[in-house]
């Protein structure tokens, strides 16, 4: 099966609503200029909740090929829940997928297993695709569990989805040793995490719903490293932190996942 990359860009806590437009809109003129086939890549942006909407206005009004979604969505659909976002909030808004599971909202604000689950099924349910981080901090891979680790996050949050929830899934593996530290999985570190993932998936899910899923790196992801890091049969795209707010590294990171993806 066919897995099309997904380029994905986490802006995290940056960029106001002006600052997110103009961003997208050199974005999508860096990769016109490059004639840019959104065919064999999807690239999405995930602004803060308050730019989604002017992120919104730009994709329709100009008919843009740029995906977009949310950074993290309450497991509740509406209510007494003060500055949460429901995920019929952010499907209204056009929005694509959603980070759940983050490293940072795991540390900060924490959020569970069971919070998780609950993420996931909430986005499934207003037909988005959640995109579902995992990985080890340094302490696990210095014990040497670090593939037992990802893959346990893996089986934790998906041990009661179905085998088409499952094929929707979107993984993102980050080891959250290289999460803005400017140290970097090998490429062969991203390939056996990656690997590792898809096998526990096809061994409980079937092989269908194993070859449907694309599992994301994470973790320093640079112009200077994606080339090595998406040549790995099973690492489908990345997903992008520090350099996703700076619009010609990012847009590189693209075009470069374009020109040596073997997907």
């Amino acid at each position: 099966m066919v897995r099309t990359p997904l380029v994905a860009g986490n802006w995290k806590m940056n960029f106001d609503h002006l600052e997110a437009t103009y961003f997208l809109q050199k974005l999508v003129w860096l990769l016109r200029d490059a004639k840019f086939d959104y065919g064999r890549c999807e690239v999405a942006l995930f602004p803060a909740f308050t730019a989604l909407r002017s992120i919104e206005v730009l994709v329709e009004a100009d008919n843009l090929h740029i995906r977009y979604g949310a950074q993290t969505v309450s497991v509740t659909s509406q209510g007494a829940f003060t500055g949460d976002v429901s995920a019929d909030m952010l499907a209204q808004l056009g929005c694509s997928y959603v980070i759940v599971g983050h490293s940072e909202r795991r540390k900060y604000h924490p959020e569970d297993d069971a919070n998780i689950v609950d993420q996931v099924r909430a986005v499934l349910a207003a037909g988005m695709q959640p995109i579902l981080c995992v990985g080890e901090s340094y302490e696990e891979r210095r014990q040497g569990i670090e593939l037992e680790f990802a893959v346990g996050q893996v089986k934790d949050v998906t041990r009661d989805l179905s085998q088409e929830d499952v094929s929707k899934l979107i993984v993102a593996y980050e080891p959250v040793w290289a999460i803005g530290t400017g140290m970097v999985a090998t490429p062969q570190v991203a390939q056996e995490a990656s690997k590792a993932i898809r096998s526990y998936v096809a061994d409980t899910f079937g092989t269908e719903a194993a070859q449907a899923m694309r599992i994301l790196y994470g973790g320093s992801v640079t112009s200077k490293n994606a080339k090595e890091l998406i040549g790995q049969q099973d690492v489908d795209g990345f997903l992008v932190g520090g350099a996703a707010l700076e619009v010609d590294e990012f847009s590189k990171i693209a075009r470069l996942t374009v020109k040596t993806s073997r997907h």
